[in-house]
């Protein structure tokens, strides 16, 4: 902190030198291998037991408290648009605030979409400002650390730059993380497709995640928003999953439990996803969905491009398992 109380900001030159010392070699499990895996009781030594879940959701159930909302940005009097921030802040409103979904004290970690070399006009990332209010109002209810990562497809150098994520990040006194080898352990998931795989252990090894996708058009999935964004948890080849790619969003959605899924549907890319990157497949929405069932965040959002649920198989498999409910009008569910 400096001497005013504020988040220490860097100078250009200082965060892409910091940046390049940062960078990481994506994909590859990490030599570990067989390890056993320190914090929750999984790992590859678990030759038996139930599907391994990493749930990082509260345990309070108050029914005061909207499932799942939807805040809008519309002009102001004055014709100006509220900020992603505003809209954040009205989202968490009804649900009880951030500080219902983090603690003092938690290491926190913000999983965006940071998987390609693209700025935020073309909406293929999630957009900086979304995480930039994600890590603000974390901080703001206590967290001791708010880390951000994601394990990109493209050069996660650029990636994370490119986004205007990581300098979003760093301004506000948040750690970020490039996806590294050594940083992928092998991890027994225990899925219907994903059995043992290298998971990039930054993502999982915290008190609570936040899971903050962008809402977006994809070639293979149709949708991608919350249950795809877990994609980024991955390493090794990837795209070997592509050919069941419904069975693995929903085996990481079992895998994966957030604390709280912030939508970024601020400017939707609505088609050529998930790289995108023509202005004119981009449509502005100033929307943010939050919710404490990523199921039902999903299934809300793809509306938004014009999808249905029913066309998307990981809802109805996410819905069946009991992950969430593609049924999200069954919620308690508030417009703002």
């Amino acid at each position: 902190m400096s001497t005013d109380g504020s988040r220490p900001r860097v100078a250009r030159r200082e965060a892409l030198v910091r940046l390049g010392s940062a960078a990481g070699v994506l994909g590859g499990a990490a030599l570990l291998g067989k390890a056993t895996w320190d914090k929750g009781g999984f790992g590859v030594e678990a030759e038996s037991g139930a599907r391994q879940v990493r749930d990082y959701r509260t345990t309070d159930g108050s029914l005061e408290h909207a499932q799942l909302v939807v805040s809008r940005g519309v002009p102001g009097e004055d014709g100006t648009l509220p900020t992603a921030e505003e809209l954040l802040k009205r989202a968490l409103l009804p649900m009880g605030g951030m500080s219902r979904f983090i603690s003092r004290g938690d290491i926190v970690v913000v999983k965006p979409n940071i998987g390609w070399d693209r700025m935020p006009i073309h909406a293929a990332n999630t957009n900086p400002d979304v995480v930039g209010a994600v890590i603000k109002q974390a901080f703001d209810a206590g967290a001791k650390k708010v880390i951000v990562a994601d394990g990109s497809c493209n050069d996660p150098n650029r990636c994370f730059q490119r986004s205007g994520i990581w300098r979003k990040a760093y301004s506000l006194g948040a750690e970020v993380v490039l996806p590294a080898e050594h940083r992928y352990r092998t991890t027994r998931m225990r899925g219907e497709l994903l059995d043992e795989w290298p998971i990039f252990t930054t993502l999982i090894d915290a008190d609570k995640v936040i899971n903050v996708p962008v809402a977006k058009h994809h070639n293979l999935a149709k949708f991608t928003a919350g249950m795809k964004n877990w994609y980024g948890v991955l390493g090794g080849r990837r795209n070997r999953l592509h050919q069941s790619i419904d069975i693995s969003i929903a085996d990481l959605a079992t895998f994966m439990r957030p604390s709280l899924v912030v939508i970024d549907a601020m400017r939707v890319l609505m088609r050529n996803g998930p790289q995108g990157g023509n202005i004119d497949d981009t449509k502005v929405m100033n929307t943010i969905v939050a919710s404490v069932d990523q199921v039902a965040a999903d299934a809300f959002a793809c509306t938004l491009i014009g999808q249905h649920r029913e066309n998307l198989p990981y809802l109805k498999m996410g819905h069946e398992r009991g992950i969430g409910t593609m049924y999200w009008e069954n919620l308690r569910v508030k417009e703002v």
